[in-house]
């Protein structure tokens, strides 16, 4: 097997990883936008740890591709999972509403992403050698 064929193998088991990744981050986005409400009193722990949850899967994924690429990939799939769904839908009705738990899984979560996709940068950024 020549260079190129290896080269392609390569890419298109770079591609699955990437997919499989963005996936994850979906599936991720779609367990949480339907378990956020579960509360302990007044403490949305199911927010709370979804935003945990994706959080440690862009670290870990950035982790294991080592690349920033790793963190962005499942961090992409939460997002547009979690944004498409909590869209209204023409009746009006909401999946993710506007409660205190709500507010917690959609821009904790968001935060979470985005700081793990900047983690994973500053991370491999100093891993690497100068």
């Amino acid at each position: 097997m020549g260079s190129a064929g290896r080269n392609g193998t390569r890419l298109l088991a770079a591609g699955a990883v990437y997919g499989v990744l963005v996936l994850l981050g979906a599936v991720e986005g779609l367990i949480g936008s339907f378990q956020y409400s579960r509360t302990a009193g007044a403490v949305p722990v199911a927010a709370i740890a979804a935003c945990v949850v994706i959080l440690a899967t862009c670290l870990l994924a950035s982790w294991a591709v080592r690349s920033v690429t790793g963190a962005l990939m499942p961090a992409i799939g939460w997002i547009l999972a979690t944004f498409v769904l909590s869209m209204p839908v023409s009746n009006g009705s909401v999946i993710i509403a506007d409660t205190t738990a709500g507010k917690w899984y959609l821009y904790g979560g968001t935060l979470s992403a985005v700081l793990g996709v900047a983690l994973s940068f500053v991370g491999l950024a100093r891993a690497r050698p100068r």
